[in-house]
């Protein structure tokens, strides 16, 4: 008996407390949030600017006042909030290409001579830190309204970072620390010090850091033509953890029937009432949906379990990459895309661990309430006459319950064993020498 699963990686409530299988057993999954946050200006400076962005959207024709929605102060800073009612799918807002900013906008500026065979993160990162630096800029309203300073744990100081000793998350942090300085450097080689006349005044590491944080945090990606590019409002969508964007809610097209002009469509996930928040879901859906279909998955993930066999192989992995969050995220980060595979085919943390028994368990459990009636009641109408279509429902429905029996019974074994298993942070410590093959921590001494 084998029975068909799909598994998502959005279009669902978050991991906990959500039913997953259905009549059609079908596992969701939305990602946590990002670890970054950035810090909003004083309430009074951040509203002054906010009114001059909204009038320099005005004097492009990007908004009016009939827009449904306009940037507002929210608890997370600056965010999207509804002028009215608005109903689900409903187009908030549009953006054309000319108020995008991207590397195709770097190429055509003055610094695009010489940003032409760097990353396209850090030629955008360029733009904007020389945008910044100019008084004159033309994008200055936009700039404006950025957040100034974040708590991600990259800004944090020796003292706040000793809080985090013994973490995976400050291996982590000093491992992107290093990566953003030797980015640096290099950029400051090839371009800043040959090229500094194109920039108002020096440019720092802090700067660089700055740039590098907006873009992790704002851009969009996966758009169509599209791989990262800033959308001004746009852009002020905020995260939420109740509500999960499906396919759809944003695309790239054309501004009309005989344009070719493109323009940023944004439409509501959710229906909302006047005041109330435009939120999107977890910024790393994007990482997680590419490694996904790097690795022949995808959005959506099907899975045939048979009973007496064992789980597919790629069931667990995939399973890590969506429940994959909190300190575990650096796994996320571009430096381990070549490799994250191989890491979420064994134990990532316990808590990553735990997380997916507990809710495979909780939905086979779900699922198995839903039946009207048990296993057992099943096998004794197998031993009666019935007509051949009830027959048919009948072992369907038993061989149904028993794979979410097998299912259910695997997990809480597994959950059951969590103290035993070895996780990642053990594993790099053991490819490091720091600890041995029975856990105990090595130390070495100078001779």
């Amino acid at each position: 008996m084998a029975t068909h699963f799909t598994l998502s990686l959005s279009s669902s409530k978050p991991f906990k407390n959500s039913t997953f299988f259905t009549k059609n057993p079908s596992l969701h999954f939305k990602k946590p949030l990002s670890i970054t946050s950035f810090q909003s200006p004083p309430p009074a400076a951040a509203a002054a600017a906010v009114q001059t962005f909204w009038q320099w959207l005005s004097d492009q024709d990007v908004v009016s006042a009939k827009t449904p929605a306009r940037p507002g102060l929210v608890p997370q800073g600056l965010g999207l909030v509804a002028q009215r009612d608005i109903s689900r799918n409903e187009v908030v807002l549009e953006i054309p290409k000319k108020l995008w900013i991207n590397p195709d906008v770097v190429a055509a500026s003055e610094i695009g001579n010489v940003c032409g065979g760097v990353k396209p993160w850090v030629s955008v990162a360029l733009f904007l830190i020389r945008e910044k630096l100019k008084e004159d800029s033309t994008w200055r309203p936009y700039l404006d309204v950025l957040p100034e300073s974040t708590n991600s744990t990259i800004f944090w100081s020796e003292e706040e970072l000793a809080e985090l000793q013994g973490t995976q998350l400050l291996s982590t942090t000093l491992g992107v620390k290093s990566y953003l300085q030797r980015e640096f450097l290099k950029v400051e080689e090839e371009i800043l010090i040959p090229h500094k006349q194109l920039f108002p005044s020096p440019v720092t590491l802090d700067d660089f850091s700055w740039a590098f944080g907006i873009l992790r945090s704002r851009s969009f990606s996966r758009l169509r033509g599209q791989n990262l590019v800033l959308i001004p409002l746009a852009d002020l969508v905020n995260h939420s953890p109740d509500i999960t964007i499906e396919d759809g809610v944003y695309e790239i097209k054309g501004a009309g029937l005989f344009s070719r002009d493109l323009i940023f469509s944004l439409r509501s996930p959710i229906s909302l009432k006047a005041g109330e928040q435009i939120s999107e879901s977890d910024p790393f859906f994007g990482d997680k949906l590419d490694i996904a279909e790097t690795n022949g998955l995808g959005e959506l993930a099907d899975f045939d379990i048979v009973l007496g066999n064992p789980l597919p192989p790629t069931l667990l992995p995939y399973l890590r990459l969506v429940a994959l969050g909190g300190t575990d995220s650096f796994l996320l980060e571009s430096i381990f895309r070549n490799t994250i595979w191989g890491h979420l085919e064994l134990p990532v943390s316990r808590a990553n661990e735990e997380l997916i028994c507990r809710v495979v368990r909780d939905a086979c459990k779900s699922a198995l309430s839903g039946y009207h009636t048990t296993i057992e009641e099943d096998e004794k109408l197998k031993g009666e006459e019935l007509n051949p279509r009830l027959e048919i429902a009948v072992g369907i429905r038993a061989g149904e319950k028993k794979v979410l029996q097998q299912i259910e019974g695997i997990f809480k074994q597994r959950q059951s064993e969590l103290d035993e298993l070895e996780y990642y942070q053990e594993r790099r410590l053991k490819d490091l020498g720091l600890v041995g093959e029975q856990g105990e921590i090595i130390f070495w001494e100078s001779k």
